[in-house]
C-alpha cells in the first residue's frame, strides 16, 4: 500500500516546529494508522477489475438469456397470432359463402315466384272477361314484390356490409393485440437490461 505524502519530511518538519524526534514520529504514526484505517473502509466497499469483469459477464449471460427467452416467446406469441388469424379468416370466409348462397337461393325463389305469379296473371287474363281488372291487381301485386325483393337485397347487402365490418374490427384487434405483445416484450426486456446495467 502507498503513501501519498512523505512521512519523512512530515517528521522534519514538525522538528522543525519544535516538536522533538520521539512526539513527531508518533504523530506520523497516528497520521498513518488514520490513513489506513480509511483506506481499509474504501477498499471493502470497492472492487476490483476482475471482479467487475465476472459481474459483467454474468450480466451479459442474464441478458442472452433474457433474449433467448424474448425471442421464443416472441415467436410462440406470433404463430399463436397466425393461426388464431387464420381461423378467423376461414370462419369469415365460410360466414360470406353461406351468405352469398343465401342470397342467390333467396333471388332464385323470388325469380322463380315472380314467373309463376307472371304465367298465373296471365293465364287467368285470357280466360277473364274482366281481364283488365284483373291484370291491373295482378300488377299491383308484382309491384308490391318487386319491392320486397328490393328489400330483401338490401336487407343481405347490409348483412354483408355488416360482416365486412366485423372483420375489419377483428384485424384490428389483432394487429392491437400483436402491438401491445411486441411492446409489452421490449419493455420486460429494456427492464432486465437496465437492472443488470
Amino acid at each position: 500500500r502507498r503513501l501519498y505524502f512523505d512521512t519523512h519530511a512530515l517528521v522534519c518538519l514538525l522538528e522543525e516546529n519544535g516538536f522533538t524526534t520521539q512526539q513527531s514520529e508518533v504523530i506520523v504514526s497516528a497520521l498513518v494508522k488514520i490513513m489506513n484505517t480509511n483506506l481499509d473502509m474504501i477498499y471493502k466497499d470497492m472492487v476490483t477489475k476482475v471482479q467487475q469483469e465476472i459481474a459483467l459477464q454474468q450480466v451479459m449471460s442474464h441478458i442472452g438469456g433474457v433474449k433467448k427467452d424474448m425471442i421464443i416467446l416472441e415467436k410462440s406469441e406470433f404463430s399463436a397470432l397466425r393461426s388464431e388469424n387464420e381461423k378467423i379468416k376461414l370462419e369469415l370466409q365460410q360466414i360470406k359463402k353461406q351468405v352469398m348462397d343465401e342470397i342467390t337461393k333467396v333471388r332464385a325463389d323470388n325469380k322463380l315466384n315472380l314467373n309463376l305469379e307472371k304465367s298465373r296473371v296471365k293465364e287467368l287474363v285470357s280466360f277473364t272477361p274482366r281481364g283488365r281488372c284483373l291484370n291491373k291487381v295482378q300488377f299491383e301485386q308484382h309491384a308490391q314484390q318487386d319491392r320486397a325483393l328490393t328489400q330483401t337485397d338490401r336487407k343481405i347487402d347490409t348483412e354483408v356490409a355488416d360482416l365486412k365490418t366485423m372483420l375489419e374490427s377483428h384485424k384490428l384487434d389483432n394487429i392491437k393485440y400483436l402491438a401491445g405483445s411486441v411492446f409489452t416484450c421490449l419493455t420486460v426486456a429494456l427492464g432486465f437490461y437496465r437492472l443488470w446495467i
